[in-house]
């Protein structure tokens, strides 16, 4: 058996060695397609050409590989259009505008004192994110998230903080699905280590607690905690868990309680009845920071990009293809259904990628190319 084994080894040692010659020929004839058609004012995607091409070699191929055969083509056709657009060296708009954005800030650091948008009251973990990112901050607070989007596009403030997601909880979906109302860019972002505490009025034992207020996605990070009161606690969602504090320090009752930070204790007089009741300790919420500018400060080394793909198989992959192709790290993708479009989705990517990379600079000249809508964020660098 395992001189067998070493034998087909073998033929599939040599079968790859003629793959790898017969893909580099392949590679070079299209490099020549890609230098006629830039002579001749063609495109790059010949889309009725894929079509014919991969039914031919779908029906040359057994029936029992039909369907691996039509994978393999319909990446080696992506493989191609990447080196295709490689060849051709097309810089677009974008890209311009981003190099702009670049020269301008090559030699500054970011911002420490500016007038920050932030959703919620003192004591919210935003205002903490944004103490972090920023020494000299203005925080001016909203009571909505889509208000502190529309402070940011109306001029009011310079920056806003926003978060994005929870390593318990998972993605905050309002901030997503404002993303596709709202014209901005991420500047910078940052992690928060995030400990919930239940906060009651001094002189109140747990025992007495009925009522908890804290926010929708800390009630998902603390779910275990407030299963373990049993079931005549009732627990009520509001806009922040700072707000929640307030509400329990202004309240005439002596029966409610808030899931918020240690510093809203101390901000309204709080007792802690309870630490660190969130179901994992390794719980960080992380932050966005968004202008109505593009800002790149050196450094960047993280993109973020929204795009609204064809509704047709193959379609995310291929933009995966794509990313794999000129080795990018995707290490973010959320989805969102689009309104009024039935199932159809915008796909957010958070890239690994340094904006002064060759790659970076390939993705942007491509990416618009295979989408129905291309949406570049940004690109920034995260505090951790």
């Amino acid at each position: 058996m395992e001189n067998n084994l070493h034998t087909y080894r073998d033929e599939i040692n040599r079968i790859d060695d003629e793959l790898v010659r017969l893909f580099g020929e392949r590679m070079e004839v299209a490099g020549k397609i890609a230098s006629f058609k830039k002579e001749n004012g063609l495109p790059v995607l010949d889309a009725a050409r894929e079509r014919a091409k991969l039914a031919d070699v779908q029906a040359k191929s057994e029936e029992k590989f039909a369907s691996y055969t039509g994978a393999l083509y319909s990446l080696l056709f992506e493989l191609s259009r990447s080196y295709q657009e490689k060849v051709l060296d097309t810089e677009n708009e974008l890209h311009k505008t981003i190099a702009d954005a670049i020269a301008e800030n090559t030699n500054m650091e970011f911002p420490q004192n500016a007038m920050i948008a932030c959703q919620g009251v003192d004591g919210a973990y935003s205002q903490i994110a944004c103490d972090r990112m920023f020494s000299g901050a203005n925080i001016m607070y909203f009571d909505t998230f889509d208000k502190v989007f529309s402070a940011i596009e109306k001029g009011l403030c310079r920056y806003g903080v926003l978060p994005i997601e929870n390593s318990t909880a998972g993605s905050v979906n309002k901030v997503y699905d404002l993303m596709l109302e709202h014209n901005f860019y991420i500047v910078k972002s940052v992690r928060i280590k995030v400990d919930h505490n239940l906060l009651a009025k001094e002189g109140v034992d747990l025992s007495e607690i009925r009522e908890i207020y804290t926010h929708e996605q800390a009630i998902r990070q603390c779910a275990d905690f407030i299963s373990s009161l049993g079931p005549d606690v009732k627990v009520t969602a509001v806009e922040n868990t700072a707000l929640a504090a307030k509400m329990v320090a202004e309240s005439d009752r002596r029966d409610v309680a808030a899931l918020s930070s240690r510093y809203c204790a101390s901000l309204y007089g709080l007792r802690c009845l309870a630490e660190a009741a969130q179901n994992s300790d390794n719980n960080y919420t992380r932050f966005i920071c968004i202008s109505r500018k593009l800002e790149i400060y050196p450094g960047a080394d993280k993109t973020s990009i929204m795009m609204i793909l064809p509704h047709r198989p193959g379609a995310l992959y291929k933009v995966l293809a794509r990313l794999y192709t000129i080795g990018i790290n995707l290490i973010k993708l959320e989805s969102r259904p689009m309104p009024n479009r039935n199932f159809e989705f915008m796909f957010y990517f958070d890239l690994e990628t340094s904006v002064y990379s060759e790659a970076f600079v390939q993705l942007i000249c491509e990416l618009d190319k295979i989408s129905e809508d291309f949406r570049y964020l940004g690109s920034y660098t995260e505090m951790v």
